[in-house]
């Protein structure tokens, strides 16, 4: 299970604008509502801002990892930016964020989740990852980016 299996073109954004966390949730969560697997955008925003409330997911050089679990998804959904420009967001290290990876997934698929969750961290983990998808051009060259490194952390 990969997150290039659920990551596509259309759900990724290169230089999105957004005036705070909270803009910049919702102009993800409109990504991710591109998704026909996305059932309910209404209980989904709910689900990730509920989780938010928890604890920030912002979890650190510059990443933020928004996910919520929720039946208004019948299946994983996930969408991706980079910001135009840093954006505050309550982050464990008090950094603003440039790269958002949004996963959101039915209640049921707890291993997968947790599964994606730990990949995106890896990826994330990786300072030329981070920097590649931050002078990335286009959504392909994303998924690209992506699709070497989970080749690179392997299984």
């Amino acid at each position: 299970m990969k997150l290039t299996d659920y990551l596509k073109p259309e759900y990724v954004q290169i230089g999105l604008a957004a005036d705070g966390k909270e803009d910049l949730l919702d102009k993800v969560l409109a990504l991710a509502d591109k998704n026909p697997h996305v059932l309910d955008k209404k209980k989904v925003r709910a689900a990730v801002l509920e989780r938010e409330k928890i604890m920030s997911t912002g979890v650190g050089k510059n990443f933020a990892i928004p996910h919520g679990k929720t039946d208004a998804v019948d299946d994983i959904v996930l969408a991706f930016a980079v910001t135009a420009e840093p954006v505050e967001y309550g982050s464990m290290d008090n950094e603003p964020v440039r790269l958002i990876l949004l996963l959101i997934s039915k209640e049921s698929l707890v291993s997968q989740r947790l599964k994606l969750l730990s990949r995106a961290s890896k990826v994330m983990n990786s300072e030329a990852a981070r920097t590649a998808l931050l002078n990335a051009k286009s959504s392909e060259e994303v998924i690209s980016i992506f699709q070497a490194e989970e080749a690179r952390i392997g299984e």
